[in-house]
Formats: C-alpha cells, structure tokens, sequence
C-alpha cells in the first residue's frame, strides 16, 4: 500500500501528499486511506491543519480495525463532513488496488511501444504518442498494423509502476486489455519494478481484467478531494 500511495501522489520531505505523480499533475487530494489486512496507510495533503488531521484520524479507526476490509468499498460519508466544513469536497474516489502473481500467463501478439514505432498508436490511441518517452515499458497489442489497446506505466516511482489501461472503442469486450497488461507486467519485473494495478469500483470493465488475470487483491483506499 505504500509503494501504491507514492506511486501515485508525489510527495514532500515531510511525507505530506503534493501532486497527482504525472507531468503537470493536478493537486493530491486532501485525504488518502488506504485499507489492508495488516492495517491502514494514512496520508494527508500538504495544507491539511493539524486539528484536521487529527479529527480524520481518529473518524479512521473503525475502518482500519473493521474485519474483511477488502470485500468492499469504503464508507465515505464520515470523511466528507469532515473535510467539507474547511472546503467544499470536489472528489470522492474509491476503488481496490491489485498487485500480481508470481506465475504470470503469456501474451500473444504483443508488442514494445517506443519512439521508433511510436506511430502504431495512430490512429486510434494517438493520446498516448506522450507517454512513449515518459512512460516505458508500454505495451501495445495490434491489429492490421495499428495498436487497438495500450498499457504503460502512468504513475511510477524507482520501486513500482501504476498500470494505466485503454482499448480503442471498436476493439472492447475481446480480451484485448488482459493480455497487454499481462505483457506489461512482466516488462516492468525485467525492470526488477513491481507492478500496480488499481481502479475504482464503478469500472467493470477493469474489475473484468483484474478477474481474468486472477490479480491479488492487497488493499482498497479512498481519496478525497
């Protein structure tokens, strides 16, 4: 859960949340929780009071001593009254957060996206052409010579890399996303990194990935903006 967390929010020297950990990254939220079975990971943004602190603090303690924390979301309603009597809440996130197996099953058709054939990702992904350079290992599967999913490392840090994941619309609902995930894990072990994946409970498509690839569980955390 840690490696999670500074994956992805960057942080001051303090361990105080700053910025969403991507280029030109939107300011962290406010209030991180993230559950486990050993306990809970706590973190605050940089402008939190000190008495604020405290008051989230001490409304955490059932969640973090609450059996079977992983089996669903977290309640947010508590949190909320909280931070919104100092600032209007402007997002509430939740979600679980995977990490995966040892034994990893093989990808078919995959490739390594970098900028020598960075082209493959138009027409239909372009948007990712910016992450080539910034985000290696990225995995692409194609069809008839242009990639139809992608997954790289959207959030990183020297120890784990964040999976962010995305099939072109025409493409969805064939398996397509599972297998350059699968592929991209294994790139980002080559790289003696663990990597994260993570989504939020609304998202079936993903929990549908994180099913098919039998990914272990290890948290679920929330974040409030």
């Amino acid at each position: 859960m840690r490696h999670h967390v500074e994956a992805l929010f960057t942080h001051d020297a303090e361990g105080h949340l700053v910025r969403v950990n991507e280029p030109d990254g939107a300011p962290a939220p406010r209030f991180f929780l993230g559950r486990t079975v050993d306990g809970a990971v706590m973190r605050f943004r940089h402008d939190i009071t000190h008495d604020l602190k405290s008051e989230l603090e001490a409304a955490a303690k059932d969640d973090v001593l609450r059996e079977n924390v992983l089996d669903s979301p977290l309640g947010v309603s508590r949190y909320e009254g909280i931070l919104g009597r100092f600032a209007p809440v402007l997002r509430t996130w939740t979600g679980p957060a995977f990490c995966f197996p040892q034994e990893l099953p093989t990808s078919i058709g995959t490739i390594l996206v970098n900028e020598g054939n960075a082209q493959l990702l138009s027409p239909l992904l372009k948007p990712w052409v910016p992450d080539v350079r910034l985000s290696n290992p990225m995995v692409a599967l194609t069809v008839d010579g242009h990639a139809v999913a992608v997954c790289c490392g959207v959030r990183r840090t020297s120890v784990a890399h964040e999976a962010g994941v995305e099939t072109a619309p025409l493409y969805r609902g064939r398996g397509y996303a599972a297998r350059v995930v699968v592929a991209w894990a294994r790139a980002v072990r080559d790289m003696d990194r663990i990597p994260l994946y993570s989504t939020s409970w609304q998202n079936e498509a993903s929990l549908a990935v994180a099913r098919k690839l039998a990914l272990i569980r290890f948290g679920s955390d929330l974040h409030i903006t």
